[in-house]
């Protein structure tokens, strides 16, 4: 899987977990998650590369998500675990 396909996918995880995507040009390197009350919005840097944002987006979906409890595709729950752990350490 690219990268794209994987910021694909994890954007329809949020999505899914009814977080709120926000597509906008923030200048590179501001994607992320932000809490307003009880809703989420995740804001996707469109002046990022793809696999900057899904970086941002895996740990967004580590947040508010437990992916033990969806089914993943192999490649997607992988690219999770390895850029949460970087989190928790």
């Amino acid at each position: 899987m690219d990268n794209k396909s994987i910021l694909d996918d994890l954007l329809d995880i949020l999505e899914k977990s009814n977080v709120k995507i926000r597509k906008d040009s923030l200048g590179g390197g501001g994607s992320g998650l932000c809490r307003i009350k009880d809703h989420y919005i995740f804001f996707a840097d469109m002046d990022s590369s793809d696999y900057e944002v899904a970086v941002c987006c895996a740990k967004a979906v580590g947040q508010v998500v437990n992916i033990e409890s969806i089914y993943l595709k192999p490649q997607v729950r992988s690219f999770i675990e390895q850029n949460t752990e970087k989190i928790q350490q």
